[in-house]
């Protein structure tokens, strides 16, 4: 294994929703689950940190990053160009790559099916990575790859509502009308479907209070005797906590 392998483990984690905004990763538990030295995983970090996937600081060590409303919103732009350029750019498509694209949609399908939520989030975001292997275009598959990481992580830390099954239902109007040479229905097609994942986020929402828990929990005992209990409504998002033992390294594997 080398620090490529190290760094695509870590990447496709995320896209399964195993690996949260903000997870500890600990070079040394890496390398104990990868069989491998402390150089090697400090060099999958150090790639994913030049990818904006990782980030590290002196007091937290390395870590998952959590992107912030205006990086959301950078990010999905970033896509929407990409994949409807992308689209525009494409030449005809051949029996070969369109039943790829058939398979793909097939296996996103089956996933919806079973109870597997990593596998369903995985597959949904490789859609595209598969799209843009498939319109010929490596370096741009790569990059997708790295985006679609980012706007799963985002989806993660802004809650979103967009629903899976639309979101299938979304690629195999894509590919209809790539299949009827209809590139132009297909770019527009794109566009509104990654305008629709990221109008689901709730960016726009109140932002957690972060000492909400501690706050309740250190609240004065005479003044809980003085008055009945309040229901105290707590606004968290939907991931744990990055310093829960939950986080740590997530569920890699």
């Amino acid at each position: 294994m080398n620090s490529k392998d190290i760094a695509d483990r870590i990447v496709e984690a995320i896209l399964a929703q195993k690996l949260m905004p903000g997870a500890r990763l600990g070079e040394q538990a890496l390398s104990m689950l990868f069989d491998c030295s402390r150089t090697l995983v400090r060099e999958a970090l150090m790639q994913l940190a030049a990818r904006g996937i990782v980030q590290v600081s002196s007091r937290r060590g390395w870590y998952v990053v959590q992107p912030s409303k205006t990086e959301a919103r950078e990010a999905f732009e970033a896509r929407r160009v990409i994949e409807t350029g992308l689209i525009r750019s494409a030449g005809t498509m051949d029996k070969t790559t369109l039943k790829r694209l058939k398979q793909h949609i097939q296996q996103e399908k089956t996933a919806l099916k079973q109870d597997d939520v990593g596998l369903r989030s995985f597959l949904l975001g490789d859609f595209h990575v598969c799209l843009a292997e498939c319109l010929g275009n490596q370096l741009l598959a790569d990059t997708l790859r790295d985006f679609t990481a980012r706007t799963t992580l985002i989806a993660m830390l802004y809650q979103s509502s967009h629903d899976a099954v639309k979101s299938c239902q979304e690629h195999i109007e894509i590919v209809q009308a790539l299949e009827r040479g209809n590139k132009e229905t297909a770019e527009q097609l794109m566009a509104e479907h990654i305008g629709q994942v990221q109008s689901a986020l709730k960016i726009n929402a109140a932002p957690a209070d972060p000492l909400a828990e501690l706050r309740l929990a250190l609240a004065p005992m005479s003044a809980a005797r003085a008055s009945p209990p309040k229901t105290v409504r707590i606004a968290s998002l939907k991931t744990p906590s990055p310093t829960s033992p939950s986080t740590y390294l997530g569920a890699l594997l």
